[in-house]
């Protein structure tokens, strides 16, 4: 008996038990890909597997609809990789491990792969099953969305016959997304120099923080360690002087890092630095006792490792790390609450001869996109440094005139007796890509049911909203006759 085999939609819980066994973070999805590929075949199913491992499984249409337009759905297979430290499991091999904790699916020690795999198993659901009417699907299965939307931008939109898509990877229940903020992911690198000195090494660590998706949450203050550890090491140097050893955070740039660790060399003194930064842990938990109060910063005597940075090496990282723009830049002036543009520092690491960054830069508007893009590159390179800018995707436009979304408004009204939320989003979704290959007349939404810290080990999933979401997409595909 599987963990969720007692949950209500059986088949659609069946599915994401049978895919969390499969490894499939991003860039590592050939496993999945195959699998869905078997999925089809062994039910007949016309299928396209394509060289990036995108697959699209074609559904036939129920009785009576089928003159009815095809509809497309459509999710990723990827997810982000996270786990909390001291955990065993090696993501790129071995599947996660389901727990069920109320109305939460969570996994043990690791992100759940709820975001997007609760759209697979939905799809998979619908395509097994004769029971429902719909009309005639097209399931989209992307991968590397994750990274940047790359199994979208690389998709073949000659493949599709339809224009009515339901995107599945949303993340709150009763919101009906139309329109989503495009994005660019910057690697700025900074040239370091090393130079044998004596002292005494040191290992401070951030920890505790939330953490979280760098375009849902980015909105709630979060600490981001990446940064925070820029502000405790240029507060530590006010007290006594160091060279900078190591500094590794975060591994993906649309997850706001929650641990980072450097190690340091002390040339002098270093009796008191417990009790420094012990003084600088308790100022910065007051100032976020809101959104992350459990925040850490140990301190720990450090082994032999690299020859510590010079001087001026270790200056221009903590400057970097101090100064860098991060978080929101700019609210919509047009969408009350809603992030117009923004930037995560998801990940940092201190190599033999330089720094590496990764950076998520999102905008729903695109001059304010090149802008930001703009800063962080003379930044960058008045610290003597370089960025490269790479998986540039689209935003989706939001449309006046959109058949799907009254569809899905009405629905949902009859359902609940209330109208739901049609909000902008500033994710980044992969409609941005298929609107922009099928052109005039594509039609869209996103949906999704309720999920909490995704990207994060803290991931779940609801289980009742699981169950009224996939009632709801019955109820659309049903009324798009």
């Amino acid at each position: 008996m599987g963990v969720t085999s007692h949950l209500e939609p059986k088949k659609v819980f069946h599915f994401f038990e049978e895919i969390s066994k499969i490894p499939h973070g991003s860039y590592n999805t050939r496993q999945i890909s195959d699998y869905l590929a078997g999925f089809a075949k062994d039910r007949g199913l016309e299928y396209v597997q394509d060289s990036l491992n995108n697959v699209i499984i074609y559904g036939p249409a129920t009785e009576g609809y089928e003159d009815s337009e095809p509809v497309l759905l459509q999710g990723h297979m990827d997810m982000v990789c996270e786990k909390v430290p001291g955990c065993e499991i090696d993501m790129s091999k071995e599947g996660i491990r389901l727990m069920i904790d109320g109305d939460w699916l969570t996994a043990d020690g690791t992100t759940l792969g709820g975001d997007d795999g609760i759209a697979v198993a939905m799809m998979l659901a619908l395509l097994d099953s004769d029971e429902y009417e719909h009309p005639a699907l097209e399931c989209i299965f992307t991968v590397d969305e994750e990274t940047g939307l790359e199994g979208a931008e690389g998709f073949d939109a000659a493949l599709l016959h339809g224009t009515r898509m339901l995107n599945l990877d949303s993340e709150e229940e009763g919101i009906i997304t139309v329109s989503c903020a495009g994005g660019i992911t910057a690697r700025p690198k900074l040239p370091v120099t090393r130079a044998k000195t004596s002292g005494t090494a040191y290992k401070i660590r951030l920890s505790g923080t939330l953490g979280g998706h760098s375009g849902m949450e980015i909105h709630k203050g979060r600490i981001n360690a990446n940064v925070l550890m820029g502000r405790v090491l240029s507060e530590l140097s006010d007290h006594m002087a160091f060279l900078l050893r190591s500094l590794a955070g975060g591994s993906a740039d649309n997850v706001i890092c929650n641990d980072c660790t450097a190690e340091i060399l002390v040339l002098e003194d270093a009796s008191k630095l417990p009790d420094y930064a012990a003084g600088i842990e308790q100022v910065i938990k007051e100032e976020y006792q809101t959104s992350d109060p459990n925040l850490s910063i140990t301190v720990e005597p450090a082994g032999e490792g690299a020859d510590p940075l010079d001087e001026d090496s270790t200056a221009r990282i903590i400057a970097f790390l101090l100064n860098t723009p991060n978080g929101i830049i700019n609210m919509s002036m047009d969408i009350q609450g809603l992030v117009e543009t923004s930037l995560n520092l998801g990940a940092v690491k201190l190599e033999e001869n330089e720094l590496t960054t990764l950076y998520a830069i999102r905008s729903s508007v695109k001059s304010r996109q090149d802008f930001v893009c703009r800063r962080l590159k003379n930044f960058t390179e008045a610290l003597g440094g370089i960025v490269e800018f790479s998986l540039y995707y689209p935003g989706w436009q939001y449309l006046a005139d959109s058949p799907l979304r009254d569809t899905c408004v009405k629905v949902f009204r009859d359902m609940y007796g209330k109208d739901p939320s049609v909000e902008a989003v500033h994710a980044g979704l992969e409609c941005g890509f298929f609107a922009e290959k099928c052109g005039k007349g594509f039609d869209a939404v996103s949906i999704g049911p309720d999920l909490q810290d995704v990207h994060s080990p803290n991931e779940k999933l609801s289980i009742s909203s699981t169950k009224r979401v996939w009632e709801y997409v019955l109820e659309v595909l049903k009324e798009l006759k």
